[in-house]
């Protein structure tokens, strides 16, 4: 099992991957996709964190969601390990995280960049596969009793990935 919090991989990785992925991170800093929200490191590029959020029409809709990107050392010729952060109901997100999805696993190409991550993972937002679940529970109602996995990844989305209902309570608070 992969782990969320890894060492980072800076030292390891050859200065040429070192300026691609600054590049890139650069150019995803000042034009992200829509929806997508990209958090600057500075002391590790190889931990990329990003905010995505949840496309209309489905049940993640007004939720934010934090992912994280661990690069290993062998990227770009191995895939970066992707987790979401924020607790989320879905057929192909593990249950500590874990992001399962072609991109990242036997379609790898190392010339796929980071914001073609990002972009991938937030279309498994709206087309999940239950065909290919690491949570069988939600691949199992996705497949079988949509409009009950429906409910259940809204509620799970309405109680762990509303920001702006944190921000209402902050905002109520500072009056007393």
């Amino acid at each position: 099992m992969s782990s969320i919090n890894s060492v980072s991989n800076v030292e390891n990785l050859p200065p040429y991957i070192i300026r691609q992925v600054s590049r890139e991170l650069y150019e995803l800093h000042g034009n992200p996709p829509e929806g997508i929200h990209y958090t600057l490191n500075d002391e590790d590029i190889t931990d990329i964190q990003a905010v995505i959020d949840g496309p209309g029409g489905t049940p993640y809709f007004g939720g934010s969601f934090k992912v994280k990107l661990n690069l290993g050392k062998d990227y770009p010729q191995g895939p970066p390990k992707a987790f979401f952060l924020t607790k989320i109901f879905h057929p192909n997100v593990a249950k500590n995280g874990e992001i399962c999805v072609n991109t990242l696993k036997k379609d790898w190409k190392p010339d796929l960049g980071i914001k073609h991550i990002l972009l991938t993972i937030k279309c498994l937002l709206i087309m999940p596969n239950g065909e290919s679940a690491l949570n069988e529970e939600a691949g199992k109602l996705l497949l079988e009793r949509y409009d009950d996995y429906f409910e259940r990844a809204k509620m799970m989305t309405e109680i762990h990935a509303q920001k702006r209902r944190a921000n209402k309570v902050a905002a109520y608070l500072q009056f007393f």
